[in-house]
């Protein structure tokens, strides 16, 4: 028998990935405080109406309608969906503990024991099916607490609840959780801050300096976090998580590249540097100095970001971005949270975010070659429309697709000698979409009967992409490489 080929180690962590406000429902179970997708409505404007100025960040039944209140039911189906993971074979499962189920407010002095139990539920049934968990410590949950009596990240006191909260959770989850992350997206504060940030820029506000200081509170926190995790769990690792987007010139117009370039250092770059390298890097102390932006560091501030940097680089990659300096009226390329101009190479998904697998390929060397870390695609899916068909599994062939170049792309950057440690596919079931809110565009391998109109039994079924992603995880990535 012919052995067949992989580039991928024996010891990759093959998975997929979620987010606790878009599966989990529970709104209001286990003592849960509010926290920021609680006020999110559904529909398309969801973010845009989150950052209107002048938002209450109440809930208001009457005008909206919540998906994110029951998502799909993971908070009392867990079991089963981690069955369904454990067929396909998951070596590792991201998710995302909910803040407010551990300090419900999020200044509170002790944790919510509720909150606590239910997250050592989920990772002893994890483990009794021999997967490992990924956590993200906080993905776009800030408590609402923290967003409406302290302003979000712009305040210090942040910094303070967010050392208690990280504390709590290595000490008590510090025998099973060996892979952990800091903030999901953190970059994404520089297009949405209301996510991140847990602030919007108001019409009256300067828009850079309050920013970057809750950038610097994020660091100084994350620093934190590293050094608490390398005490209390010595034997684990923990990474940072970016949006990563190659940024192509529209040509080679010396003024397009270099235009491309700055895009590129500032979104990409600017907040890994300071988490891996440990220190702000010279182009941004440029823009400081351009934009009149003027930070309040601590005394042991840089020190601290200094010596305690992350152990891997954790990153989600859906696109590329085209860039020209001059716009004119070219069609702009949309997708998430960020635009360019359309690259006529490149076709998009149903919701205009372009699909560029080769852009991955340049991603992992790219990161790679600047940073020398292990990597580790932790979001990468089609958001897409699944049409059920009763005489058997969802025929999802876009989605094996699109998945089956992305794959090979990440061998390929292998090849060139990427440190490439796992690959979580996101949306591996059905979830609620952060930017949009709807459960009609779905990611997942598995498919959960719930609705855009809030209809449905909650039943899950196996895609065609269940057992095709089942067969790459079985064979190491070589069923790709053999086809």
């Amino acid at each position: 028998m012919t052995k067949q080929y992989t580039p991928f180690p024996k010891d990759f962590l093959w998975g997929g990935a979620t987010a606790a406000n878009q599966i989990e429902g529970g709104f209001g179970e286990g003592n849960k405080g509010l926290n920021i997708a609680d006020v999110l409505p559904g529909g398309t404007e969801r973010l845009s109406v989150l950052s209107e100025p002048g938002f209450d960040f109440e809930i208001d039944r009457e005008k909206y309608t919540y998906p994110n209140h029951d998502a799909i039911d993971f908070y009392h189906r867990y079991k089963e969906d981690i069955a369904l993971f454990a067929e396909m074979g998951f070596k590792v499962f991201r998710l995302s503990i909910a803040w407010t189920r551990i300090f419900p407010n999020g200044d509170e002095e002790e944790p919510n024991e509720e909150g606590l139990a239910f997250y050592d539920r989920v990772f002893d049934e994890l483990h009794k099916h021999n997967i490992e968990p990924v956590v993200t410590i906080s993905h776009y949950e800030m408590p609402l607490n923290l967003v409406k009596n302290y302003g979000g990240w712009r305040s210090r006191d942040v910094v303070t609840f967010f050392e208690r909260y990280v504390n709590a959770i290595f000490e008590r989850y510090k025998d099973k959780v060996k892979y952990w992350m800091t903030f999901n997206e953190i970059n994404s504060g520089l297009m949405m801050p209301i996510m991140g940030l847990g602030f919007s820029i108001q019409n009256e506000e300067d828009k850079y300096t309050p920013t970057f200081q809750a950038f610097h509170h994020q660091f100084v926190a994350s620093s934190l976090a590293v050094k608490a995790c390398h005490e209390i769990i010595p034997d684990a690792q923990i990474g940072c998580m970016i949006i990563y987007a190659p940024v192509y010139p529209y040509d080679s117009n010396p003024e397009n590249v270099l235009h491309a370039l700055k895009e590129e250092q500032l979104f990409n770059y600017f907040c890994a540097d300071v988490q891996v390298r440990g220190e702000y890097p010279a182009f941004i102390n440029r823009y400081f100095k351009e934009n009149n932006i003027e930070l309040d560091i601590k005394d042991g501030d840089l020190a601290l970001i200094k010596e305690h940097t992350v152990d891997y680089i954790g990153f989600s990659y859906y696109m590329s971005r085209t860039e020209r300096k001059e716009k004119t009226n070219e069609e702009k390329a949309e997708g998430n949270i960020m635009s360019g101009v359309k690259n006529p190479y490149l076709k998009a998904s149903e919701w205009g975010w372009e699909i560029d697998p080769t852009g991955l390929q340049v991603a992992l060397n790219q990161l790679y070659d600047r940073y020398r870390l292990p990597l580790f695609v932790v979001e990468n899916g089609l958001g897409a429309k699944d049409n059920v068909d009763v005489d058997g599994p969802i025929q999802d062939d876009y989605r094996i697709n699109y998945l089956r170049e992305h794959i090979e792309a990440m061998g390929e950057a292998i090849k060139d000698g990427v440190d490439l440690m796992g690959y979580t596919a996101w949306g591996c079931i059905d979830l609620v979409s952060a930017s949009t809110g709807q459960m009609s565009k779905r990611y997942g391998f598995i498919y959960v009967d719930k609705q855009d109109d809030g209809s449905g039994s909650f039943e899950r079924s196996r895609k065609k992409s269940f057992y095709w992603y089942q067969d790459v995880i079985a064979t190491n990535g070589a069923n790709i490489f053999d086809e």
